[in-house]
């Protein structure tokens, strides 16, 4: 193999929230250059929580000085009166000696390494790379001769989601889930010209694309995790595979296509970012910037959905007439769908259900009614979109019999989707702007879910005025706007605490907040351009998920712990860890919530955090590893005696290419930087942080 020259520098954090432009040209689009697709006036919530941000840090967040054990930040803004008097009142609070349960462990200081860094104690391996073999006749990995027959048998590229499933009757064994979400030409071919790729080389790129299953057999002392070749279960499933489209729209004339005129048959999924795993034993996977991929946008919809005018960047559509909307213009309706996959049937077709609405979802993830209904939450990943959950009418069947499983797969295809409108509890006269205390005391608020339509075996019924059911479905956006529903900082990855019930909303950061016309942040909130994130807490009323009502409030504000504007549940700032850009989140079994990151803005690489959410250590937040140099940490799987994280896009940095890489991670230098999975766990065999 040819030797690849030095590495180069790292990101200049000149593009939103750190990344690097590479990133935004091959897993977004540029979206954060695209005039922003939502032009309506709902409230936009960051004018509602700006005031929390100071406030709850007088009232209750420690001093802000160093970050205790965690090394330096960037440079913080200096502290306020108020934030001293807080400091002095935290001061006379006893702290604990010990962190919570599940987060008893060094924290991994911030760092630009080339690797992934994990705590003192912990050991690693890479579980599976980019193009590793694994269906039967799948060869082995070779860079220099590609081709999409092989990419279609090997593992894909940049995985996101993951999931560990277990595998009855074989020993030390779990299967292995996999999103993948996009390719990184650039990355992946040499000599690769982007304004004239190959049908190889696009053909290559399809077969990269979609999911994964791989069984995985672990160590028996130790939290090592190895792929298993061939194995009877084991699928890939790519930019050209057979999917269902299934519920309201499915059939609809929005959704039918020359290629597909029953409106029920698609091939692929595309942009595979976070997902979610079932109660019966299947995975959902969202389709998120699906818009990329389609050229020629013509419609209002289709600029509302963020498709543009011209080329895509990758030029599939020179390929492929579908990818062209000014010869197939429905085509860009039939993704933006939450897929559920069988991984337990090789030979089933998975499923996209048009009841969960269409717009870029980032995750699905299900909790349970007491009368075991499912309810599906996401947020829709754009500036200023919002975030929805759906509510089933049918009931899960207990069982592995076939009769169970093929009931439990329809049970996202009748229900009602709703989109979440929150609202501040103080008259909007006291939130000023300045951090001012309102009279209450407090800053929270109450939210409701405002329906938007509701599917049945025998139709479905819009609660939108002037949109049919089927228009809401494939056009949820829209739906959004009418109802009014609150705009929100790029709403990432929602989950509940299987402990407490409470939903956990990652915000990631908003790029375009107080820029030209659009909402304005206040005093109270220093960042006019969002550049950290913050994550929001909300309790369901009753704690039960089919509430139309919630409370929500502040739990995390993301950013140094030495920017006043930041906040940690009221914990001690001084020994927490600096935390930039939320993404995906996860739950471990004491139910501290776990963070990973994407496109820090505080100079240092993404990772991995844990942070408690309930009892005396409250808000402490510590990171538990970061990834190579251009990476981004995804896809957290936290068991009792092992993590799992997918390190996506390493080496993407501006300027990067096969032949001048900024990063040789895990291999070495002399070989191709590939996306992988990676396994975490103590060295003794204990379990995680206890």
């Amino acid at each position: 193999m040819r030797k690849l020259l030095p590495l180069i520098g790292t990101p200049s954090g000149s593009h939103p929230g750190g990344r690097s432009a590479l990133t935004c040209r091959f897993r977004c689009g540029d979206a954060c250059f695209h005039e922003v697709p939502n032009t309506s006036d709902n409230e936009y919530v960051g004018d509602v929580v700006a005031g929390a941000l100071s406030r709850r840090s007088m009232m209750r967040a420690a001093a802000v000085v160093t970050v205790a054990a965690a090394g330096a930040g960037a440079a913080g803004v200096a502290a306020a009166p108020q934030a001293e008097a807080a400091a002095a009142a935290s001061a006379k609070r006893p702290r604990p000696q010990k962190s919570a349960r599940g987060l008893r462990f060094t924290p991994v200081p911030p760092n630009t390494r080339d690797a992934v860094t994990v705590p003192e104690g912990y050991r690693q391996n890479v579980v599976i790379r980019w193009g590793e073999p694994i269906l039967r006749g799948a060869p082995a990995f070779d860079p220099e001769r590609q081709s999409a027959k092989a990419q279609a048998g090997q593992f894909g590229y940049n995985c996101d989601f993951l999931a560990l499933l277990p595998l009855k009757g074989e020993r030390n064994r779990q299967l292995l889930v996999a999103n993948h979400e996009y390719t990184d030409e650039i990355l992946m071919f040499r000599d690769y010209d982007p304004e004239n790729p190959t049908r190889e080389q696009v053909e290559i790129a399809w077969a990269a694309h979609g999911l994964a299953v791989v069984a995985v057999e672990e160590e028996h002392r130790s939290g090592r995790l190895t792929a298993v070749g061939r194995h009877h279960l084991n699928r890939r499933l790519t930019a050209t595979s057979e999917f269902r489209l299934t519920g309201p729209a499915a059939g609809s004339d929005l959704v039918k296509t020359s290629a597909d005129p029953t409106g029920t048959r698609v091939l692929g999924t595309l942009n595979n970012c976070s997902g979610g795993t079932t109660p019966w034993g299947t995975t959902l996977h969202g389709e998120e910037n699906f818009n990329q991929y389609f050229a020629h946008g013509s419609s209002a919809t289709d600029k509302r959905y963020g498709i543009g005018t011209g080329a895509t960047e990758r030029k599939w559509e020179w390929f492929d007439r579908r990818f062209d909307l000014a010869q197939e213009p429905n085509e860009a309706h039939r993704f933006g769908y939450v897929v559920e996959l069988d991984p337990y049937d090789p030979d089933s077709t998975p499923r996209k259900h048009t009841a969960l609405g269409r717009f870029k979802h980032e995750a699905a993830t299900v909790r349970l009614t007491h009368d075991g209904r499912p309810v599906v939450y996401s947020g829709d990943d754009e500036r200023f979109d919002y975030f929805y959950k759906f509510v089933s009418s049918k009931r899960m069947r207990h069982g592995d019999s076939r009769a169970a499983r093929a009931h439990n797969l329809t049970l996202l295809d009748e229900g009602t989707l709703y989109v979440a409108r929150l609202t501040g509890d103080s008259p909007a006269i006291e939130i000023d702007g300045t951090g001012k205390l309102p009279k209450d005391g407090e800053f929270d608020g109450s939210g409701e879910w405002i329906p938007l339509a509701t599917a049945t075996a025998h139709g479905a019924v819009s609660h939108v005025e002037g949109m049919t059911a089927e228009e809401v479905f494939v056009f949820t956006r829209l739906a959004g706007d009418k109802v009014g529903a609150t705009k929100m900082d790029r709403p990432e990855d929602i989950e509940p605490n299987p402990v407490t019930g409470k939903v956990y909303v990652a915000l990631t950061n908003n790029s375009r907040r107080g820029v030209d016309a659009n909402p304005k942040a206040d005093e109270a909130n220093p960042r006019h351009a969002n550049k950290h994130g913050h994550v929001l807490e909300l309790t369901e009323r009753f704690n039960r998920p089919e509430s139309t009502r919630f409370a929500w409030s502040l739990f995390l504000v993301a950013g140094d712990p030495e920017d006043p504007a930041t906040y940690f549940a009221g914990f001690p700032k001084d020994a927490v860890s600096p935390i930039s850009c939320p993404d995906n989140v996860a739950f471990d079994a004491h139910g501290n919530l776990w963070i990973s990151t994407d496109g820090s803005a505080l100079g240092s690489h993404d990772g991995l955090f844990g942070v408690a959410t309930r009892g005396e250590r409250r808000g402490e937040l510590k990171q538990f590893l970061t990834v190579p140099a251009g990476a981004e940490t995804c896809g957290p799987v936290v068991q009792e005696r092992r993590v799992l994280v997918a390190v996506q896009h390493p080496g993407e940095v501006d300027g990067a290419t096969v032949e001048r890489p900024a990063s040789t991670w895990p291999d070495g230098p002399g070989s191709y930087v590939r996306p992988a999975v990676v396994a975490v766990w103590r060295a003794d065999g204990r379990d995680i942080g206890v």
